[in-house]
């Protein structure tokens, strides 16, 4: 029997649960039991704790019925219901434990002979923020070690009231029959029962949990949990379930008054954030009041009861005047944004506004790739595979005034900031790019985004950049969550991107696991095609091709090989020829003039590329996710990765050696990268086991139906497309 359970309630969560788990199962103390509860997660947050059951037999992975409404209360009840070590620690999917954290908890239980309730500390971090300490950790500072009871120690209640803070024990829980209401004060009722209950409580003044707090997305507030217990009449409802409780249990009925004045003021202090039927919230609480008032028990000041027109149903004066205050608060604030707006009209946005007035043309499709710089990318597999499957919805591409030139023959278009442009953008339904469309995009009702990305992250992205200097270079994040809002849909090329995606751009966006639509071609390119294009490349039949493709380096503002390509080039000879493919961001390269070295770097396709090489060179670039599915051989040129991941930061070791993290042979110098090609290794079969490990972390889905996929389930709306969460 493990001296701890601990009970991990999980819903949305796939973008941090990860880092939960490991912040538990990483614990120096073991006697531990993990339950992670699961309620049908349209994330997938339910896969991860799976994958965690079935490689560490400490943790159960439950599923209850999806569909059923479990809610929070529903799945911490399954969890404890299924619990078996002596104490219950409950723990948020999107907070992690803190080192030594359980250690400090199995002592403290032991130092206080094994208490019913052990409260300890926490830090809080707000969204965006960094850790700080909690008022609760400077009360826990002050009381005595214990044991402790409520009656004697009134303060307790100044601890935070939630489930996470305490070690409660099983016997107790289970003695007492304590469950969690619905909603939010659900748990918290559950906290004040385990307070009230307990004969002997106990206290670790020591930070065990960091509180992570999370964007709030209202349009995911009513689709992902249940309304019950969070409206102010469910409240007085929660508060009164809890005074029976104590009503039910002479032994309790010492506690009554107390728990009773701190409902009271609770309820009275809630009052000017109820927004509808004020008045039916001022009778409930006079007959929670009437109903719940301990005999003998006299406010302060000397009143028996709530003041006579409160009872009556009347309100206090000073509850009418706020009322007035409130209301005019909020006409006032609505005045300086209209103005605002108003005077920030230009010319075109008019015409955008008026354009925006006009009905949405459910026929039409925006479609734009890397800043507009033409047609490419997973948009344009999206767009190729619409004209074929969805051809009602026609295609328009934004494309930059000076890329109009390489825009193929047929493909309709719009140049940023003509009238025209401002149309399709007001009138247009689907917009989809592998970069977010520009701040000035207003996104009307109905409209749809997709966010299609154009790599698997190894670097860190989005939000994660805040502690990354060199990786932000000035990026405004508030910006970029308005931008990230617009997102309905966002395509993911594997499980690694979609956690990492839903961590680093917060939104309610739906993940689409399909695979990269650009990589179809991966699967479906024949022999014919690719000789085709190695030889418009100039590449001889026969002859070795290696792509090298470093990825681009925030700290540094010109293209920089990691290679002395000269001197590789002679000591691989004639028979090999090299593709120097530099980052966009980079204007050339600067190569060396010699006939095995090929200047690929305005190439337009980087599929293409990938098809012509029978090998790839890469530092940290993501074309080696992109690259591991055709199944040829990938060499990783890392002489600055110490340096690389600490000022840019990543999301794993790619270095590490492990099956799934490394691709395959890896060099640091131009000579090292010489000798893997010269004697062999660079395909050898212990690299190619490290290749395929990889391949099957990161190209799962690609099958060569990505866009498929994409296109069946946001334009023809197919609920059965496989892929989306």
């Amino acid at each position: 029997m493990p001296r701890l359970s601990v009970i991990i309630p999980v819903r949305r969560a796939r973008g941090h649960l990860r880092e939960c788990l490991e912040s538990v199962l990483s614990q120096s103390f073991t006697d531990i039991e993990v339950i992670g509860v699961d309620d049908g997660a349209p994330d997938g947050s339910g896969l991860l704790l799976d994958e965690f059951a079935a490689r560490d037999d400490r943790v159960q992975a439950i599923h209850l019925p999806a569909g059923e409404g479990a809610g929070p209360a529903g799945r911490r009840n399954a969890g404890a219901e299924r619990a078996v070590g002596d104490h219950l620690l409950f723990l948020e999917a999107n907070f992690v434990l803190l080192p030594g954290a359980l250690q400090a908890v199995a002592d403290a239980l032991n130092a206080a002979g094994d208490p019913e309730l052990l409260l300890f500390g926490h830090h809080k971090r707000s969204f965006r923020g960094r850790p700080r300490p909690t008022r609760s950790l400077e009360l826990l500072h002050e009381l005595p070690a214990g044991p402790l009871t409520l009656a004697d120690h009134p303060e307790l209640l100044d601890i935070a009231q939630v489930s996470w803070n305490r070690a409660v024990r099983r016997t107790l829980h289970e003695s007492e029959k304590l469950a969690f209401g619905p909603g939010q004060h659900g748990e918290r009722m559950y906290a004040l029962q385990t307070l009230a209950a307990a004969e002997s409580v106990a206290v670790l003044p020591v930070a065990c949990v960091e509180h992570r707090q999370q964007r709030y997305l209202p349009e995911l507030a009513d689709e992902s949990e249940p309304a019950d217990g969070t409206t102010p009449l469910q409240i007085v409802e929660a508060y009164a379930g809890l005074m029976t409780y104590l009503r039910d249990r002479p032994a309790l009925h010492p506690l009554r008054a107390l728990l009773f004045e701190r409902a009271a003021q609770e309820l009275l202090a809630g009052y000017p954030s109820v927004e509808r039927r004020r008045r039916r919230y001022v009778r409930s609480v006079a007959a929670f009041h009437r109903r719940h008032r301990p005999e003998g028990y006299r406010f302060p000041g000397g009143a028996k009861g709530l003041r006579p027109r409160l009872i009556a149903g009347g309100r206090f004066a000073a509850l009418g005047t706020l009322d007035t205050v409130l209301a005019l608060r909020r006409t006032m604030r609505s005045v300086p944004a209209a103005l605002r707006a108003h005077a920030k009209r230009t010319l075109s946005a008019r015409y955008y506004w008026w354009q925006r007035r006009r009905p949405l043309d459910r026929g039409l499709a925006v479609y734009a790739a890397y800043w507009n710089r033409g047609v490419s990318c997973n948009p344009e597999a999206i767009f190729r595979k619409a004209q074929e499957l969805a051809p009602q919805v026609r295609g328009v591409w934004v494309v930059s005034k000076n890329q109009v030139d390489t825009v193929p023959p047929g493909i309709d278009h719009v140049v940023p900031g003509t009238r025209r442009y401002w149309a399709t953008l007001a009138r247009a339904t689907y917009f989809i790019n592998n970069v977010n469309f520009p701040d000035h995009l207003v996104k009307r009702p109905g409209q749809v985004h997709v966010m299609t990305h154009h790599g698997t992250p190894l670097k860190i992205m989005g939000l994660d950049q805040q502690d990354y200097p060199a990786a932000a270079q000035g990026l405004n994040f508030d910006r970029l969550l308005q931008r990230v809002d617009r997102w309905d849909w966002s395509i993911s090329a594997n499980p690694h991107s979609t956690e990492v995606w839903a961590r680093a751009y917060p939104s309610a966006a739906r993940s689409l696991e399909t695979g990269y639509p650009r990589n179809d071609v991966f699967t479906t390119a024949t022999a014919g095609q690719i000789a085709e294009i190695r030889a418009e490349l100039g590449i001889r039949p026969g002859q070795r091709s290696v792509l090298y493709a470093p990825t681009h380096r925030d700290y540094e503002a010109s293209f920089t090989s990691r290679i002395d390509l000269q001197r590789l080039a002679e000591a691989l000879g004639p028979d090999t020829v090299i593709m120097v493919r530099a980052h966009y961001f980079y204007d050339g390269a600067g190569l060396p003039d010699r006939p095995s070295i090929l200047d690929v770097c305005d190439h337009p396709r980087i599929e293409e590329l990938c098809l012509a090489a029978d090998a790839l060179v890469t530092d940290y670039s993501s074309v080696m996710f992109d690259y591991a599915a055709l199944d040829r051989p990938i060499v990783v040129h890392a002489p600055d990765w110490e340096t690389y991941r600490t000022v840019r930061g990543v999301c794993f070791d790619l270095l590490s050696g492990e099956p799934g993290d490394t691709p395959g042979a890896v060099s640091t110098s131009t000579d090292e990268l010489a000798r893997i090609f010269l004697d062999g290794s660079w395909n050898s079969p212990e690299n190619e086991a490290l290749r395929a490990a990889f391949r099957a972390r990161f190209c799962p889905y690609d099958d060569g139906r990505a866009a498929e996929r994409v296109v069946r389930a946001v334009l023809l709306g197919e609920d059965g497309a496989p892929g989306g969460r």
